[in-house]
């Protein structure tokens, strides 16, 4: 494989399984100095050792943090900062789904705190590095199931005691929203903002869900899901073709443009989305 990546450095959050391990995969097989995100040292360090093993790309390394906490996504952020002065590509891709109501220890739902604000503050954290680098890119998974979300700015954070799949949708929607406040944000830097739904894939996503629904996820899985490779694959095009390099603020589903409600195409609910943040940011 051509080593068309070299010198490019890529941040990968969720990346030690499913679709996140498998584009890291693609990534440091073309060269790129990858540095990975993970929450447990033992699995990450492990995954750092497969991918390098099986790229022969020594040039891959790992942050511990847990992204569903703000202090510990800017400590995240610092330490990449610390050694790198540029910032090629951003993946924001780490997600769950929790059916058990919790907060986060900064009282945010848990879903949330990690599918929406995690990538919230990794990015602006991180956001200079992205406008003076030349022609970045910020990649986030979303999902289609941002359908079923009506979010309601003064309840999402708590959720009044809810979550489950309600919550899953508000965050997926806030994705997309993000991506396209961001992408607004971006414009004249030379840096674009996208998104993209990965479609069901054969993951170890949502197996937290509980030891009954788990046998559930796992059976359909079998039954119908896709590959982490094909589920990735739009991310790596987003990341790194010539044929994406002109959208930005857009949303993906099998490399084309995908629809969206109409909630996700309201620029008044981005910036509200994105001043929110912000606050519960700061």
């Amino acid at each position: 494989m051509a080593k068309d990546l070299e010198g490019k450095v890529f941040l990968v959050t969720g990346a030690t399984e499913g679709i996140g391990k498998s584009a890291a995969g693609s990534f440091a097989q073309r060269g790129a100095t990858l540095v990975l995100v993970g929450r447990s040292r033992e699995k990450s360090e492990r995954v750092v050792k497969e991918l390098k093993d099986a790229s022969g790309n020594e040039k891959i390394e790992l942050l511990l943090g847990d992204l569903s906490k703000i202090a510990e996504t800017r400590a995240v952020a610092d330490a990449f900062r610390a050694k790198y002065d540029r910032l090629d590509v951003l993946v924001n891709n780490a997600g769950a789904v929790f059916t058990d109501y919790k907060l986060s220890p900064d009282g945010i739902e848990m879903t949330f705190a990690l599918n929406h604000m995690a990538y919230f503050v990794l990015t602006t954290s991180l956001l200079d590095l992205i406008k003076k680098t030349p022609k970045a890119r910020v990649v986030s998974t979303s999902s289609h199931a941002h359908k079923v979300s009506k979010m309601d700015l003064a309840t999402v954070v708590k959720r009044s005691g809810s979550a489950g799949f309600g919550a899953y949708g508000d965050s997926k929607l806030a994705n997309i929203l993000f991506t396209r406040e961001l992408a607004r944000r971006l414009e004249g830097s030379g840096a674009t903002a996208n998104c993209m739904h990965p479609g069901y894939v054969r993951t170890g996503f949502a197996l937290n869900t509980g030891p009954i629904a788990a046998v559930f996820v796992k059976a359909a899985a079998a039954l119908f899901a896709r590959s982490p490779e094909k589920g990735a694959d739009t991310i790596v095009w987003l990341a790194t073709s010539d044929e994406a390099a002109p959208y930005n603020g857009e949303y993906f589903f099998d490399r084309k443009i995908a629809g969206t409600t109409r909630h996700a195409q309201n620029d008044d609910l981005a910036k509200g989305l994105w001043e929110l943040s912000e606050k519960l940011s700061a």
